[in-house]
């Protein structure tokens, strides 16, 4: 199938909790979990071992959702990669050179050219280094300026569409000096940081949670975007377990997604 009947698709981002290889009983229930969500495309962080990917997708295979896989090996065991159902097109994989700062200990971003429907757009996983102290926020920084440079470069050459999503390790209001060097308001809109105000994505233990991970869209010529559809994904409350238990055998992340008009071409 090379295109889609529907006029919208879903397009989401999740962080599999994978700082140690995931176990099969964890990388079942993620199974589940994306089956819940059902996204056309789902950019994946901390995929650890690499080979978990394909595991996802024959996981998902076995209960009648068709994936594809795009995925490029970090020189750790930290992987960013992108499931997609069959009929979204997926090419031309690629690393953001110096986004890791040279530091094989960090990931580079992943940018991939994808097409859903009628709808193509520049896709740009990222998982930025951890941490809240200054030290780490510099780090963010400096990662951020080779990203936002890519992104201002891409901007300069074309009116592609371009999804900036993953794990940033930032919270809005906190870490102005990363999102400002990430693109700011001139160049990408982080809708996560308007639409999910006081909502969180990241479980921490006794309760505490926070919103590290993000969604920005290009501003302006991104218009396919469907505006207030942004939304965290309850995997937890979908598979009928509590919040510490879904942390504990899930993901201490849940995942993002957004609705996307695919029936015409608005670039």
């Amino acid at each position: 199938m090379s295109e889609f009947c529907r006029s919208t698709a879903n397009v989401a981002a999740w962080n599999l909790s994978g700082f140690d290889p995931i176990p099969g009983d964890r990388l079942a229930r993620q199974v589940e979990g994306l089956a819940l969500l059902d996204a056309e495309v789902v950019a994946l962080v901390e995929i650890n071992p690499i080979s978990a990917i394909e595991t996802l997708k024959q996981g998902l295979q076995s209960k009648g959702l068709n994936y594809e896989s795009t995925i490029l090996a970090q020189e750790n065991d930290l992987n960013i990669g992108v499931l997609h159902k069959q009929g979204v097109t997926a090419t031309n994989p690629r690393f953001i050179d110096g986004s890791d700062l040279g530091d094989s200990r960090r990931r580079k971003a992943l940018v991939v050219d994808m097409k859903v429907g009628k709808f193509d757009f520049i896709l740009i996983v990222v998982h930025l280094k951890s941490g809240r102290g200054a030290n780490e926020q510099k780090i963010r920084d400096d990662q951020a300026k080779v990203i936002g440079k890519f992104i201002k470069d891409l901007r300069e050459q074309s009116r592609e569409d371009i999804l900036l999503l993953g794990d940033f390790n930032m919270i809005p209001g906190q870490d102005v000096s990363n999102f400002h060097h990430l693109g700011g308001d001139d160049l990408m809109n982080f809708v996560s940081s308007w639409d999910l105000q006081a909502r969180y994505s990241h479980i921490l233990e006794a309760g505490r949670a926070n919103l590290l991970d993000g969604f920005a869209i290009s501003r302006t010529f991104c218009t396919e975007y469907i505006r207030g559809s942004l939304r965290i994904f309850p995997m937890h409350w979908s598979m009928d377990i509590g919040r510490e238990r879904f942390r504990e055998s899930v993901s201490d992340h849940l995942p993002f997604v957004a609705s996307f008009r695919i029936d015409k071409a608005r670039d």
